[in-house]
């Protein structure tokens, strides 16, 4: 079982990979001879770190039974 401290300081770190990423992507796109496959490759990783960030929270949040 992971505890909550752990979940946090990952998901501090996925969160700024996530926008390292963000900012990558964006210096990419904007150069004059785009690497497609390049930009692609950190497209697919920045959506499985938002994937992660996802499960992170969800384990922060405490289930509700409706």
């Amino acid at each position: 079982m992971v505890n909550a401290e752990d979940i946090t300081s990952r998901l501090e770190r996925l969160r700024l990979e996530h926008r390292d990423l963000d900012v990558a992507i964006s210096a990419l796109a904007e150069a004059a001879m785009v690497d497609q496959l390049q930009l692609a490759r950190l497209k697919k990783r920045k959506l499985r770190l938002r994937d992660e960030i996802a499960w992170c929270e969800d384990q922060l949040l405490p289930d509700i039974i409706a």
